[in-house]
């Protein structure tokens, strides 16, 4: 007979935090960097939620319009660029993610950590 194991679910709240800030609690959380079990090379499944990502704080005086998310497609011209403005507007949780992205370890659990993060505006 098997047992499911629990896993534990950290909520972070955004409201007035900058997003440097949530995304780094959140990478140090899936990681498991704060757990007395901390194993670098193992995947230690911690849920994250972040709530009221519609309210994260941005410092700076122009990084609305001047931050650039740059996507390639690998074909001429294929380069689209969008403003942190625009990227919140159409997907406040893409911004989020991105930021998480950037702090996670650049090996194979990189994909794995990012699937336990889930998002409520």
């Amino acid at each position: 007979m098997t047992t499911k194991k629990e896993q534990k679910v950290r909520i972070i709240d955004a409201n007035g935090k900058s997003l440097g800030r949530v995304a780094s609690n959140a990478a140090r959380e899936l990681i498991g960097k704060k757990s007395v079990k901390y194993d670098p090379a193992k995947f230690m499944p911690t849920d994250i939620k972040i709530i009221n990502i519609g309210l994260i704080k941005f410092t700076g005086r122009n990084k609305m319009k001047n931050k650039q998310y740059k996507r390639f497609s690998g074909y001429p011209s294929g380069l689209k660029i969008k403003s942190l403005e625009q990227e919140l507007k159409k997907s406040p949780s893409r911004v989020v993610t991105k930021a998480i992205w950037g702090m996670l370890p650049k090996n194979k659990l990189r994909k794995r950590f990012i699937k336990h993060v889930s998002f409520s505006v």
